[in-house]
């Protein structure tokens, strides 16, 4: 087995996680929906991950899945023959950047449809951590590799914001699941306009087929879309029918689009793939990114068997680690 990227201190030592444990699950995680307050180490290529604090943990976040997790109902019941999970696979790691300009507008965009993961869904940038490679770094290098954007050394802050269970057909009704990451997101706060970043954007087609800067109200509709469940919150009756975003062309160019609203309310089908979506980890991750932009204390169930609410000064979305200025550029 590959080095293990996310680690789980159970029993008072770091332990690795297999590709088909669900990582919730393991840290106490109940029937109720979530996030769970999780005690993160956040170390070079790799997460330690504990329901209580431990020394070096550098932040306490909000840790969730979805309700349809696949690998929360796999623990849940055997898997029938022939259809077993890998054994020699950990858990990968993956990085995402909530990219917020001064004008409080945040980035996302949408995956090429020949993606063979997560193809046609609006994400923020991210993807992979390198083995050795910071969790920041990482996420800039894919917001370079992805948008063209590297944001100048001191002029941008960072703060983590949660972790999101990921997996790769999301339901089972897909077929079993083939990827399984957890994936923090970052909210990094750019110094500059969402227009002086629009004018350095150049997204990479064979990934980016579009993006958009969402403001505070649509992005809380959207997050307010609950996938997997029967009822949906209140909508603001305010909404406008369309936002504008940036198609690529075929030929290199690009050309303004009116994106229905509708399209970014939708929810996870049951069955069909390729639908255009919000993700349902980027509707969590934006959740996060309002409370912290309205100063608001997430909300954590506290009732896993396993969960230690700790003090209660660390109520709060990271403890202690307070935002930090621009490392460097990232690298290709």
């Amino acid at each position: 087995m590959a080095a293990a990227r996310v680690l789980l201190l159970l029993s008072g030592r770091p332990e690795s996680v297999s590709f088909a444990q669900s990582v919730c699950g393991l840290l106490g995680a109940g029937p109720e929906l979530g996030p769970w307050p999780t005690h993160c180490g956040l170390q070079r290529g790799q997460l330690l991950l504990s329901a209580r604090p431990f020394p070096g943990a550098s932040a306490r976040l909000p840790l969730q899945r979805p309700p349809f997790c696949p690998f929360a109902a796999l623990n849940q019941q055997p898997s029938p023959a022939g259809t077993e999970l890998p054994t020699n696979r950990g858990v990968d790691l993956g990085v995402a950047i909530i990219l917020q300009s001064s004008d409080q507008t945040v980035l996302l965009t949408r995956r090429t449809r020949t993606l063979r993961v997560s193809p046609n869904l609006w994400v923020p940038p991210g993807g992979h951590v390198e083995l050795d490679e910071e969790l920041l770094d990482g996420g800039l290098r894919e917001l370079w590799e992805e948008s063209g954007l590297q944001l100048p050394q001191g002029q941008f802050s960072w703060v983590p914001l949660g972790l999101w269970e990921s997996a790769y057909p999301p339901r089972l009704s897909w077929g079993l699941p083939r990827y399984h990451h957890i994936v923090l997101y970052l909210l990094v706060v750019s110094q500059e306009s969402q227009q002086q970043l629009q004018a350095r954007i150049q997204p990479n087609p064979s990934e980016v087929s579009a993006f958009m800067w969402l403001g505070p109200e649509v992005a809380a509709a959207i997050a307010a879309t609950e996938d997997g469940t029967e009822t949906s919150r209140h909508l603001s009756q305010n909404l406008p029918p369309s936002v504008l975003a940036v198609e690529l062309e075929h030929d290199g160019g690009a050309r303004p689009l009116a994106l229905p609203v509708s399209t970014l309310l939708r929810t996870t089908p049951t069955t069909t793939e390729g639908e255009e979506r919000v993700s349902t980890g980027t509707k969590f991750a934006l959740r996060l990114w309002l409370q912290h932009l309205n100063g608001v204390t997430p909300r954590l169930c506290t009732s896993g068997a396993h969960v230690d609410p700790g003090p209660a000064k660390e109520e709060r979305n990271v403890d202690p680690l307070p935002p930090n200025q621009g490392s460097g550029k990232p690298s290709a």
